[in-house]
């Protein structure tokens, strides 16, 4: 009888504590922002002076970004992650880091309950690209103080070679799960321009992006990293 799941990353959290406890870690030396270990650029995106300032992530996954600011830069930082497993390995992981916090809520839910505000917000290969841009771009920048800055990295839409979609419907994608099987879903997969329409629409200005690529491998960029600031 087939095992079904509410989603795919519950089954991919499923399978990452299936294979050992969750134990507490060291907080990473270094901020990813590419599937690429210690390649491309690293928390200076977020600000060169982050203590004491709300940061929050977008789908925090395992935590470690976010257990990185937190203890490198002195940031009070927020998780959020769609799966309760993940907040749990999140928290086994690093609910020891002073001024860290995860929660499980749906990004879009809970931007829209007015938790900000917020002077940093970010998603790594998170929420944003796997919600309605049109939706959840203005309720990020709603959450966000004033001069406050949006990143977030997403699979590029050259990654295979194949031409960005106009912006308007997602692409169907999968995820690749520990055991190398993979499971569907869908994903905004859009070019820089964009991005850039959907975020100045949102309220956002001074839009900037950046491709990145898999180092000594591929001819396609791998990771769109764009940076966006609430005027």
């Amino acid at each position: 009888m087939a095992t079904t799941y509410p989603s795919p990353w519950h089954a991919h959290a499923l399978q990452r504590l299936a294979s050992g406890p969750a134990e507490p870690l060291t907080p990473p030396a270094r901020m990813e922002w590419t599937p690429h270990r210690a390649h491309g650029p690293g928390a200076e995106l977020l600000g060169t002076e982050l203590r004491g300032r709300r940061v929050l992530e977008l789908g925090c996954g395992p935590g470690h970004n976010a257990a990185h600011l937190a203890h490198r830069t002195g940031a009070r930082v927020t998780g959020i992650d769609l799966v309760g497993l993940q907040v749990r390995r999140a928290r086994s992981h690093y609910g020891h880091v002073a001024g860290l916090s995860f929660t499980a809520a749906h990004a879009l839910h809970y931007l829209q309950a007015d938790q900000g505000p917020f002077d940093v917000i970010y998603s790594v290969f998170g929420a944003i690209g796997l919600v309605a841009p049109e939706l959840l771009l203005p309720a990020t920048v709603g959450c966000l103080a004033g001069l406050g800055l949006l990143v977030f990295a997403v699979p590029h839409p050259r990654r295979h070679g194949r031409s960005p979609g106009p912006g308007t419907y997602p692409h169907r994608d999968f995820l690749a799960l520990p055991d190398r099987s993979r499971l569907p879903l869908v994903r905004w997969e859009l070019a820089p321009s964009a991005w850039a329409r959907h975020l100045r629409r949102a309220g956002f200005t001074h839009v900037t992006s950046q491709a990145i690529g898999n180092p000594g491998k591929g001819r396609w960029p791998t990771t769109l990293l764009i940076t966006a600031y609430k005027l």
